[in-house]
């Protein structure tokens, strides 16, 4: 879980040029595993069976108001339509919508719909519903941001204009993972029995255990070629059982599984921007917020140490003792997005490091731990209880720190009280999206308190830039800005400028595949271990 400001991330999907990252790499003993109600459509030529994590099932169904198709479940919605799509590279093109445009103002943006898509009820889509849905969505949604929007308005059935409170460049995006219901069909149990004009209809859904989705033979589009697909829940040695029992033709798996051999099944390699770090607050200790939460770390409020540690961490080290090679080294929130400053990347540099502390004034002492003015140098990471993965980079990153003669520990923290104590502590965090939204979120400051929302830090110079990046109607020109928030040879949040957070390493995402499966090429996957491998299953396809 994460909270969100106006800035909602995760929701958001922007056109990139990145090249998909998945690849085969390679399949012991069989267990049983409780027989689902579709096993026996696995390997079937027009059906296909999937497991996810039990996160992955919608808590609230699939309405598009409460996280189907945005917040930790963002994806294409399947069941809905959306204005605009992406492709593999994360290029914007066109699904309901047929134009669009914005005014000189940035206040103003118009989209003409297609005129030939229907609801599976029979009934016709019209400009109507995606002003309803919009404005639905600005007024109820519990995980969508939609606070730039003052209204959408149906000019006619093939016209809506969606009018602003403030210019918003990425705004097109929103409309990728934005799902399109049916005014005359929307209300408190429309998340149970949706109703869409997507590529898929909802047949079936088992809460707890399974979805299964049905091709929709009214689709507009091109035909999905997988008629049926099933989707089942199940934690990760239940997804092993499935694939080790023939009960499924796709997986989802972690790194520690990835050594196994499963006859019959081959491993799945996607790439991602799914990245794990830890804040550092930028400011010394000693004030609270207004609900009396401490603020401030004395020892990382020093720009010299945090550099230091970000140049004393071993990523490639990590990525083999934790995920077993399986992800990449992470410098950024945003690697590998055209808005990356690639001076966030750094070397392993210890003896660096060493120096910077010692210029900091922490001198070593007779235990091997720095001190300065009597106090010892030491850090208390948090990770989310109940996360092996974050656990395990707590522990690397405190035997790797050791090294350098700061003394770590960890402890494992609820969600209630994690968002609290990372005011003043190291938490290691997930992020992860197609959008330089996630930089806002964790480093534009909040108007109410002057600080950034995840960990206190502020810079007003790079406040500007990205509320000029979201001003700006040139998406290209946009890119700029955002980089410049990272760094303008001045000041930025790399390091050569603040560095207020840690990135460690982008998490690949792994799969069991029976063989004969083809998987169409995919996105870069963001934050996230779920539906967004099924963004494009209806290009997926049995070899012959």
């Amino acid at each position: 879980m994460r909270k969100y400001r106006w800035g909602i991330a995760a929701a958001l999907v922007l056109s990139a040029m990145v090249m998909n990252g998945c690849g085969k790499a390679g399949g012991t003993q069989t267990q049983t595993v409780s027989e689902s109600a579709d096993a026996d459509n696995t390997g079937k030529g027009d059906r296909v069976v999937i497991v996810m994590g039990v996160s992955s099932e919608p808590e609230s169904g699939f309405d598009p108001a409460y996280g189907w198709g945005a917040g930790e479940h963002v994806h294409e919605p399947l069941i809905q339509s959306t204005l605009t799509v992406t492709d593999k590279d994360l290029n914007i093109g066109y699904d309901l919508a047929t134009e669009l445009k914005v005014s000189s103002d940035g206040m103003t943006w118009t989209a003409k719909i297609r005129d030939d898509v229907f609801f599976t009820d029979g009934e016709k889509l019209t400009g109507q519903d995606v002003a309803f849905t919009y404005n639905t969505l600005r007024d109820t949604s519990s995980v969508n941001d939609f606070t730039m929007l003052d209204r959408a308005e149906a000019v006619d059935d093939t016209t809506v204009e969606f009018h602003m409170k403030r210019p918003y460049s990425i705004w097109p995006y929103t409309m990728a993972v934005t799902g399109i219901v049916p005014e005359h069909a929307y209300g408190p149990d429309y998340g149970e029995h949706p109703i869409g004009s997507g590529r898929y209809l909802l047949k079936q859904w088992d809460r707890g255990q399974q979805v299964i989705l049905e091709a929709n033979p009214d689709y507009y589009g091109e035909a999905p070629k997988m008629k049926r697909v099933t989707v089942l829940f199940m934690e990760e040695d239940g997804a092993l059982a499935a694939v080790q029992s023939g009960q499924a033709d796709l997986a989802y798996t972690a790194a520690s599984y990835s050594d196994l051999t499963v006859p019959g099944y081959g491993l799945l390699d996607c790439k991602t921007v799914d990245n794990r770090g830890f804040n550092l607050p930028a400011i010394p200790s000693g004030s609270v917020s207004e609900e009396g939460i401490p603020l401030g770390n004395d020892f990382t409020s020093d720009s010299k140490v945090r550099k230091a540690i970000n140049i004393g961490i071993d990523r490639e080290e990590m990525i083999n003792n934790v995920l077993n090679g399986y992800g990449s080294p992470a410098y950024s929130v945003c690697d590998k997005m055209p808005w990356y400053e690639p001076s966030a990347k750094t070397e392993y540099d210890p003896e660096g490091a060493k120096a910077l502390l010692d210029e900091a004034g922490w001198n070593m002492g007779s235990d091997g731990i720095r001190v300065k003015d009597g106090k010892r140098a030491e850090l208390q990471f948090l990770y989310p209880a109940g996360d092996s993965v974050r656990q395990a980079l707590a522990a690397d990153t405190i035997n790797q720190l050791k090294k350098l003669g700061i003394d770590g520990q960890m402890e494992g923290a609820s969600w209630d009280t994690a968002y609290d104590r990372a005011q003043s502590q190291p938490l290691i965090w997930g992020w992860g999206a197609h959008t330089p939204m996630e930089l806002y979120n964790i480093y534009h400051t909040m108007e109410e308190t002057g600080l950034a929302a995840y960990s206190p830090y502020a810079n007003q110079k790079l406040d500007r830039y990205m509320d000029e990046a979201l001003a700006e109607s040139d998406l290209e020109k946009s890119y700029e800005l955002w980089k410049k928030a990272q760094w303008d040879g001045e000041t930025g949040i790399t390091q050569n400028g603040d560095i207020p957070w840690i990135w460690l390493v982008n998490i690949d995402h792994l799969y069991w595949v029976r063989d004969g499966l083809k998987v169409a090429d995919q996105k870069l996957h963001p934050h996230g271990h779920g539906w967004s491998i099924v963004n494009n299953v209806d290009q997926w396809s049995w070899e012959q």
